[in-house]
């Protein structure tokens, strides 16, 4: 709290998007009455969802993942290693950041928002298995992101790697449902970011099917596995700065 305005930064930045995206929406909203099959209440649904996705990702890992390919490049990654704690695991929670916590309760009040114009009813056990695929998404999430920092164990630098993260995680930001063909393909299989958002959203609106649940935790599941051994493959072709 010492430094105020880099504590309230990222919250007035990103709350300053939300803020423009919503206003984006109803005014497209305010010519057409949907956007591919969802309506506006489902389309405000989604924006809090991704919103709530990325302020968990600000909150619990963010800080700290990201910094693993300093950690790598300039050895400092020895200290974790030697530690009797997982390094991945204390890397990854070693700079959990409550400033971001507004964002959190910011991205709530925008899905509660979506579901008061929606004019719908969502029970309880709706709500628990919105909040299950929340956190689901939210794990694919921290597995994209793990999976492009631990390229640095094999490059010298993954600057142009980052670059395109953050050109490919706009995708986040765009319903799934409206991905055709090799895009779809793309950013629900290879890279997918088009589910991150889109299959909370369907499940609180009970617009999904059982199929699309189960792909959902297949493909979180699958890319858990894959980036913890890709994370295993990195540790063994490590050379560490006392070699």
């Amino acid at each position: 709290m010492v430094f105020r305005l880099s504590f309230f930064g990222a919250f007035f930045v990103d709350g300053t998007l939300f803020l423009t995206q919503l206003l984006m929406f109803n005014s497209i909203y305010a010519n057409v009455d949907s956007i591919g099959d969802w309506s506006k209440g489902e389309m405000t649904i989604f924006i809090g969802t991704f919103s709530l996705i990325n302020a968990l990702n600000m909150v619990i890992y963010f800080f700290g993942i990201n910094s693993l390919p300093d950690k790598i490049r300039s050895g400092s990654l020895d200290f974790y290693i030697t530690k009797p704690v997982n390094p991945l695991l204390r890397i990854t929670f070693e700079n959990v950041n409550p400033g971001s916590i507004p964002l959190i309760i910011f991205s709530i009040v925008i899905i509660l928002y979506g579901v008061s114009i929606s004019d719908v009813t969502i029970s309880i056990s709706t709500w628990i298995l919105y909040g299950v695929h929340v956190l689901l998404m939210t794990i694919l999430f921290y597995d994209t992101e793990l999976i492009i920092r631990t390229v640095s164990f094999f490059v010298i630098s993954t600057v142009n790697f980052t670059r395109i993260e953050n050109l490919i995680e706009l995708c986040m930001k765009v319903p799934g449902v409206l991905f055709k063909g090799i895009f779809k393909f793309l950013f629900y299989f290879v890279l997918p970011y088009g589910i991150m958002a889109t299959i909370p959203t369907q499940v609180l609106m009970s617009t999904i099917t059982l199929e699309g649940i189960a792909y959902g935790i297949i493909i979180a599941v699958g890319f858990t596995a894959f980036a913890l051994w890709l994370w295993d493959v990195g540790l063994k072709h490590y050379k560490s700065a006392s070699s």
